[in-house]
């Protein structure tokens, strides 16, 4: 089962507790009453079942009462003012309701003063009123699930293929789905359009529920369509035959926003593992990048003789060796599979929960993912809804750095849970909760995770252990999420006054936790919302002393409330605010933050710094001048390849927008933009560009004397020494006369987004 021991709770896991679900399509039948298609797996075989769908809206009775749609009405319970659900027969109803409302009300559905509730999901409507999840009952290994990567050639005088040009072909697609198959298709030996008939007989044959890649959406799938559209294939990946459908789309990780063209196979979920790698970073802040080789390395999961090829010469390789080619891509597809395999489960588990598609699991945010699940019980119930609370400021967590540079013998202990802890042990939850489902929502996956946490344990089974980790994490990070739902703008159940408590209460605990380390001889060192970095006091080296000062520590706390001790390093440099290194016994080295493996800098400098960090970590700051001198050096006497000193930026938008808003006045000029428009060639938004600085004065306008990587001659070298030489001079001031043991610095407590996912 699901949930392993445990039985099903229909709070978590919906009311309808059939097992086997993989994928629910909607159908629109003229005529007649719409459906939902429903494809269940049975081992090998997918079984197809139809059942009647009627769409759904929960209105105030003074706002739809006199909609001319046909509906059936049911009054709702509570004080909740969107007091009536409206049942529809068809889609098409639906949405001419929902417009009727729109221009009635003068509200879109996502404007919280909205007096209705349109949720713009026939499967989302469907999953919530049928209490059914997908993948209930199954294994992360019993969904079967194909991989795809493809390689192309790139006309002379570009880096990056680009499908819109005629003579950048595929020419090679690796698809594999398990260890015992995997099959690469080459131009060498069919033409592209046999190549892409080919990869569609293959995903029929081999009929996946899900379809992933690295970077899927923008690229692998545009790419496909744009190239069968050129040899009029349908692009039949569908369980019906039919071709993906495709609209624009934005996924959300943080503070990051990734423009993407969304593509919805029929019967199947797609899933593209660079979402999985941002969300991942977003949490843990320890990729250097995002490319599948980089992550493929973080991960451990890239083989030693595994076949490097740079992008830009992927075709001029197959023209003399289209074997070697082959390898790379199956080598790339091998990658995807394992990255998925470690990233993918989590999402995997909540599925099993939400009212969600699994693709759309793996692209929501974590508060709308709560808002989903309240929802669900709310509806469940018959309960009358209420508006979203008014969004405003407030305070939020707290966050403070006491002393920087580098300090030695750092432990790091963690509230756990810090906020869900203080609203079950003060009973804080939302006013307009009637029902009381938010904290009984947050008991049960508390409960179940640490129930899953504890079998983990005890298991000897190590597939057993990583289906139980799976699933406390999905606990995990659906617990982590509800105080940020308390001040989501978009929370149905939203309450920012109650948001404000948890985090001064939370403010109030952490600076108790700080005042009592201090009064025992300890050093804090930085404190992040949750966690602080301290030196214990001295004289703790032995190992029951260290245990006692824990075990005292940990009996100071208020009740229901839990410390962990979850880290001891070597040693920490502390940069300033949420900019940290970390050193562990073994040689080890996180580095967090943005000023210390900034994405803007160029590579010798991410190179540099990281040197840098780990010189000054290990206690061998005497010898950063020595690797300033050699870095010089090589810069001086032009060693390196050109792609060591040079930026590669995407166009976010086209090159003609950047030049009306220029000339607008409405942006700055910016060098990879001008290099697209003084090219002549078609660039586009989504297309990279890299560029280096040439000249010989360091102080230059990087937009005048920036020039494609792809026109670099090696032959007449004109990279401008000066210029590179004044950014690592100014990388090195910047970090490489910090102190040595740490000198006392101030920290703030400053508020947080608490409405960001």
């Amino acid at each position: 089962m699901t949930a392993g021991a445990t039985q099903y709770d229909p709070l978590l896991f919906g009311r309808t507790q059939e097992e086997g679900l993989v994928a629910v399509e909607h159908v629109e039948q003229r005529g007649k009453p719409d459906e939902v298609i429903l494809f269940f797996r049975r081992g090998e075989r997918i079984e197809q079942r139809a059942e009647p769908f009627r769409p759904f809206l929960v209105a105030e009775l003074r706002a739809i009462g006199e909609c001319p749609v046909p509906y059936e009405r049911r009054k709702l319970q509570g004080c909740g003012p969107l007091n009536l659900e409206a049942r529809f027969d068809s889609w098409r109803d639906w949405l001419r309701a929902r417009d009727w409302l729109v221009e009635k009300t003068g509200r879109s559905p996502s404007t919280p003063e909205a007096p209705y509730l349109a949720i713009h999901d026939p499967i989302q409507q469907y999953l919530m009123t049928s209490g059914r999840t997908l993948f209930l009952g199954m294994n992360f290994e019993d969904v079967r699930r194909l991989q795809v990567d493809i390689e192309c050639r790139t006309a002379p005088g570009f880096e990056f293929c680009n499908a819109e040009r005629e003579g950048d072909a595929i020419i090679a697609i690796a698809v594999t789905d398990g260890p015992d198959w995997r099959e690469v298709l080459s131009a060498d030996r069919m033409n592209e359009k046999e190549l892409l008939e080919r990869f569609v007989a293959l995903v029929r044959e081999r009929d996946p529920d899900v379809i992933e890649g690295h970077n899927l959406f923008n690229f692998d799938l545009p790419y496909l369509a744009e190239r069968v559209n050129r040899h009029g294939v349908k692009l039949a990946l569908g369980r019906n035959g039919d071709s993906p459908r495709r609209r624009p789309s934005r996924f959300n990780a943080g503070e990051r926003t990734i423009a993407y063209d969304r593509f919805d196979i029929f019967g199947r979920h797609v899933v593209d593992t660079l979402f999985l790698v941002h969300a991942y970073d977003i949490a843990h802040r320890s990729l250097g990048g995002f490319g599948l080789k980089e992550v493929a390395v973080h991960f451990g999961v890239a083989s030693k003789d595994r076949v490097r090829i740079e992008g830009q010469k992927i075709g001029e390789v197959f023209e003399k060796e289209p074997a070697r080619v082959a390898r790379y891509v199956a080598d790339d597809v091998l990658e995807t599979r394992e990255i998925g395999n470690i990233l993918s489960r989590t999402y995997f588990a909540q599925t099993q929960m939400l009212p969600y598609s699994y693709q759309n699991v793996c692209a929501r945010g974590s508060a709308t993912k709560i808002d989903a699940l309240m929802l669900r019980e709310y509806c469940r119930a018959g309960q009358a809804l209420p508006l979203p609370d008014r969004v405003r400021d407030f305070e939020g967590g707290y966050t403070d750095m006491f002393v920087r540079g580098v300090i030695e013998n750092v432990h790091h202990c963690d509230v756990r849970s810090l906020y869900p802890s203080l609203m079950l042990s003060r009973k804080l939850a939302p006013g307009s909760d009637e029902l009381g489902i938010f904290p009984r929502l947050l008991e049960r996956l508390r409960a179940i995770r640490l129930e899953a946490k504890e079998k983990m344990k005890k298991s000897r089974d190590a597939a057993e252990r990583t289906r139980l980790d799976a699933l406390q994490t999905a606990f995990k990070v659906l617990i982590n999420s509800f105080y940020g739902y308390l001040g989501f703008s978009q929370a149905r159940f939203g309450d920012f006054d109650v948001a404000e408590r948890i985090t001064a209460d939370g403010r109030e605990l952490l600076k108790f936790m700080i005042a009592w380390l201090r009064e025992r001889g300890a050093m804090p060192v930085e404190i992040d919302t949750d966690g602080i970095y301290f030196v214990p006091p001295a004289g703790l080296a032995a190992q029951p002393a260290m245990e006692a000062f824990r075990a005292d520590f940990a009996r100071s706390l208020p009740e229901g409330i839990e410390v962990e001790f979850d880290g001891e390093y070597r040693s920490m440099y502390s940069y300033k605010m949420k900019n940290y290194a970390l050193l562990t016994d073994e040689g080890a080295m996180t580095v967090k933050g943005a000023a210390l493996k900034s994405r803007g800098l160029e590579p010798f400098q991410r190179d540099f710094l990281e040197q840098l960090i780990r010189l000054k970590l290990e206690g061998r700051a005497k010898k950063i001048p020595a690797l300033k001198r050699r870095y010089e050096k090589d810069i001086r006497e032009r060693k390196w390849p050109i792609k060591r000193l040079a930026k590669t930026e995407t166009l976010q938008d086209a090159p003609v927008t950047y030049a009306a808003k220029q000339s607008q006045g409405k942006r700055a000029r910016s060098a990879v933009y001008e290099l697209a428009l003084k090219s002549g060639r078609p660039y586009r938004a989504g297309d990279q560009i890299s560029y280096y600085v040439t000249g010989t004065k360091k102080s230059v306008a990087v937009h005048e004397s920036a020039r494609l990587v792809a026109e670099w001659n090696a032959g007449q070298r004109d990279e401008n020494v000066a210029y590179y030489l004044s950014k690592l001079e100014a990388l090195c001031r910047k970090f490489g006369e910090e102190p040595t043991q740490g000198e006392l610095g101030l920290g703030t407590a400053g508020p947080k987004d608490a409405g960001s996912e």
